[in-house]
């Protein structure tokens, strides 16, 4: 099986519960208020929309790699993994100013037709926040043994800690130039840490065996890093078609992704310049966009991200192939990972 094929089965899966567990929020806080209760109907279908539930199913497809089965403990831990994965959306969405999230408004901009701008904002920090609350709460719930639980929740609590701490160095990048290696400590927490997360998740609440919990947290950084660099280089190279939203939107913001940092140090001098005049700059043109990409093109950069996420890709094939996986599990990472890599290719 495809990885598109297993995201749609076992997504589906974990939609059914997630719907379920919303749904019962929903109508808890009507007694608490019914604004609440508004609130958590535009959560829930916020957090329903069409989507990959790739962080869900890294959990549910490691844990039924190794047990062989699902059940009704992992599905209610996966609820967890989502709410997980969305309170760090939520906050995403809200410090990129992003307006859009899967075809819908991103939670800060749902209010902004009723309220003014703190309140929708102030909304997003807060439900963000009591997302991840929720996310532990599931956790708790899910049946598992006391002791899985523990480890679980050590697990998402560090996991969590990783990425904001990835955020607030991305930020800081915005200022300044760092070079590669800076980027790897930045990037080393942040789609790194989302799928070392999840995926070891599953494998802890399969208790799986020390040494393929080393293989798969190694194989996780570099599923990470190959995803982070793909999904960058989309960010500037996609067109709005491809993409969704408008491209560039990491280029506006002043982001230092891996292209940025190689085009940065091996652009020549008149390009040097022109490229620094264009990163941070609010509103790009389509030619300003266009001589941007030319730029990171021209200067090798581009090869040399794209090298780099290769790289990665073929490390975590490996490591994953070591595994005691089943072969279903292990085709579903190959497959996701081969996309990654391929789909690289796209862009030229």
């Amino acid at each position: 099986m495809g990885w598109e094929e297993a995201l749609d089965q076992y997504g589906g899966l974990v939609e059914e519960r997630l719907e379920d567990f919303l749904s019962e929020l929903v109508e808890d806080r009507k007694y608490y208020h019914p604004f609440m209760s508004d609130l958590y109907s535009k959560i829930r279908e916020y957090v329903l929309r069409k989507g990959k539930r790739l962080a869900s199913c890294s959990t549910l497809l490691t844990y039924k790699g190794y047990t062989g089965k699902l059940d009704d403990r992992i599905l209610n831990a996966c609820i967890g993994v989502e709410l997980f994965r969305h309170s760090i959306l939520i906050h995403d969405d809200l410090v990129d100013q992003d307006e859009y999230r899967r075809g819908g408004l991103a939670l800060h901009r749902l209010f902004s037709d009723e309220y003014d701008e703190r309140f929708s904002e102030g909304t997003a920090i807060f439900m963000g926040d009591a997302m991840y609350a929720l996310a532990l709460q599931a956790f708790r719930n899910s049946r598992f043994t006391e002791e899985k639980i523990s480890e679980l929740l050590r697990l998402f609590e560090k996991g969590y800690r990783e990425v904001n701490e990835s955020q607030v160095l991305d930020l800081l990048f915005e200022s300044k130039e760092p070079d590669v290696e800076e980027w790897q400590i930045m990037a080393s927490r942040r789609a790194a840490t989302l799928f070392r997360t999840t995926i070891l998740a599953g494998a802890i609440l399969a208790e799986t065996l020390e040494e393929d919990r080393n293989l798969l947290e190694k194989a996780a950084t570099h599923v990470g890093y190959a995803f982070d660099i793909q999904d960058d280089i989309i960010d500037i190279f996609a067109s709005e078609e491809q993409y969704g939203r408008p491209p560039g939107g990491d280029l506006r913001h002043g982001k230092k992704p891996l292209h940025m940092v190689h085009a940065l140090k091996l652009a020549g001098e008149e390009d040097l310049k022109t490229l620094r005049g264009l990163v941070g700059k609010e509103s790009l043109t389509r030619e300003e966009l266009e001589s941007t990409r030319e730029i990171i093109r021209k200067s090798g950069a581009l090869e040399a991200a794209k090298n780099e996420s290769k790289r990665h890709a073929e490390t975590a094939k490996e490591l994953i192939a070591k595994t005691r996986l089943d072969k279903e599990t292990k085709e579903f990472l190959s497959s996701l990972i081969s996309y990654i890599e391929q789909s690289l290719d796209w862009y030229k």
